[in-house]
């Protein structure tokens, strides 16, 4: 049995929010981290990603898995049940992916003074 995603894996004021580097829409990075240490069923995944929609997750999981980052493994038997598992080429996002982490983490109070400037100009 794995161990269960932690609800708390992702802060709410998450550096991957002001990063400028996206991977996906706004979920992609995350889902990804979540299947880092293999498959989940889609209720894991809600754990962690409790501020998402089931219908956003799902929007999420598919264009995953239309860009071949994420396979959608369907287990049959007495309980039938789906899983989301990372491909090779999704697990080769991994790398460049903790590097724009370190990269928001470091420059996290250059990117907040530049959101909070953004927002005095615009009011």
């Amino acid at each position: 049995m794995r161990e269960p995603l932690d609800p708390d894996m992702f802060d709410p004021v998450c550096p991957s929010d002001l990063t400028p580097i996206r991977f996906g829409d706004k979920w992609a990075g995350m889902v990804i981290r979540c299947l880092e240490h293999g498959p989940r069923r889609f209720s894991e995944l809600r754990i962690p990603l409790r501020g998402v929609t089931a219908k956003v997750l799902t929007q999420s999981l598919r264009a995953l898995e239309r860009d071949g980052m994420v396979v959608r493994v369907e287990h049959s038997g007495p309980i039938r049940r789906v899983e989301y598992e990372l491909t090779p080429l999704g697990r080769s996002l991994l790398e460049p992916m903790a590097a724009a982490c370190a990269w928001a983490e470091e420059h996290w109070e250059e990117l907040l003074d530049a959101r909070e400037a953004a927002a005095a100009r615009a009011r």
